[in-house]
């Protein structure tokens, strides 16, 4: 919506920059006029990822519209359609260059616009170039804001991935220290019997080589999370947790229906069941948040061949669209959510729902090795 509305800005100012200089008495000059401009602004609205050489594509055109219009004794370029196309190039590179690309843009640009006014050949050439320099001056910085936000919106994502990270880190840290207590365990039980029920070995042998696979998945998960060694262990979460975080959902907010799986959890490793919870808890806190009309929420968890489905749906009304560091698309608390699931071998989906309302859907591998 936002590139729809750029280029309508643009086309008006272009037909109307067009139009003035040929009602001009040397209105002749039109075709160049436009041509300088249509091309600029094309170059802006198609800028998409290679900013910065679409910034310099349009700092040469408007480099050679300067000469060719000095030349010709053409009235002097850019012209107002070609300078805001260059601000919006300007902009736009600013926000992602690096320091020293951004350096050459801002110099490139300063050069472009008062150059093209040294064909002004009367007592307004230096208010023209002045203003030209503003213009130019506040394009760039509307594009160094930009590059702020995007700044302060990445280190907001990337804090919110390290704390999931640590808290999921922490988790799993408990559940291979339990796996690894039962292969001490089992051990020290085969030695006991070994000798008077040599029979019991076998089977001895399948539990420990079987706790200990479970160990070594569990591992594979905690491979590329930092975790804090100074940490308090975290906790497993089961179907009674989730049950009443439920309960108390439902006496603060919208009426709850939850649906369990009847086969209930004995196939979930601690971590699924963990995670299980936390899904569903900050679904319901979005719905809190982003959502406070919806009248009911549905919490459905499965089992399934290949692991736990989870999918909480709110009937609230669609949100307006909005940047996703403020909408529900891409708040934190998401991103918490699929750094979660994604390092289980999972993966979630949050979005709006074919009948209205909000969808958040998890596919969480039972017993699914993680990345890493």
């Amino acid at each position: 919506m936002t590139s729809v509305g750029l280029g309508l800005l643009l086309g008006v100012v272009l037909a109307a920059d067009t139009a003035v200089v040929a009602d001009r008495p040397d209105g002749g000059s039109w075709p160049f006029e436009l041509a300088v401009g249509l091309i600029l602004v094309v170059l802006a609205l198609l800028r998409g990822r290679g900013r910065v050489p679409a910034a310099a594509a349009g700092l040469a055109v408007g480099l050679a519209a300067d000469v060719v219009a000095d030349v010709a004794r053409l009235p002097s370029q850019p012209g107002a359609a070609a300078t805001l196309g260059l601000l919006v190039l300007g902009a736009a590179a600013v926000r992602v260059a690096t320091a020293r690309q951004a350096a050459l843009v801002a110099v490139g640009g300063a050069a472009v616009l008062v150059a093209g006014r040294a064909g002004v050949r009367h007592e307004y050439i230096l208010p023209l170039a002045f203003l030209g320099l503003l213009a130019w001056g506040g394009g760039l910085g509307v594009g160094v804001w930009l590059r702020f936000v995007d700044a302060r919106h990445q280190l907001a994502v990337d804090a919110a991935r390290r704390d999931e990270r640590l808290e999921l880190a922490r988790e799993l840290h408990d559940v291979v220290a339990h796996h690894v207590a039962g292969i001490v365990v089992q051990a020290q039980a085969a030695r006991l019997v070994a000798a008077r029920r040599p029979e019991t070995l076998e089977p001895a042998l399948a539990g420990i080589e079987s706790a200990g696979t479970d160990a070594l998945g569990a591992m594979r998960r905690v491979v590329g999370l930092l975790r804090d060694t100074g940490d308090a262990g975290g906790v497993t979460h089961g179907q009674e947790e989730l049950a009443g975080l439920v309960a108390r959902f439902s006496d603060a907010g919208p009426a709850v229906r939850l649906r369990l799986p009847d086969d209930g959890q004995a196939c979930w490793p601690p971590e699924v069941a963990s995670t299980v919870y936390r899904v569903v808890q900050e679904a319901l806190s979005n719905v809190v948040l982003h959502a406070p009309e919806a009248a009911e929420v549905t919490v459905i968890v499965e089992n399934g061949p290949s692991g736990v489905t989870v999918e909480v749906v709110d009937d609230g009304p669609a949100a307006p669209s909005a940047p996703s560091w403020f909408g529900r698309v891409g708040g934190y608390g998401l991103v918490g959510m699929r750094e979660r699931v994604e390092a289980l071998g999972g993966r979630l989906r949050a979005g709006p729902g074919p009948a209205g309302g909000w969808v958040v859907r998890a596919e969480v591998p039972a017993r699914a090795g993680g990345a890493g």
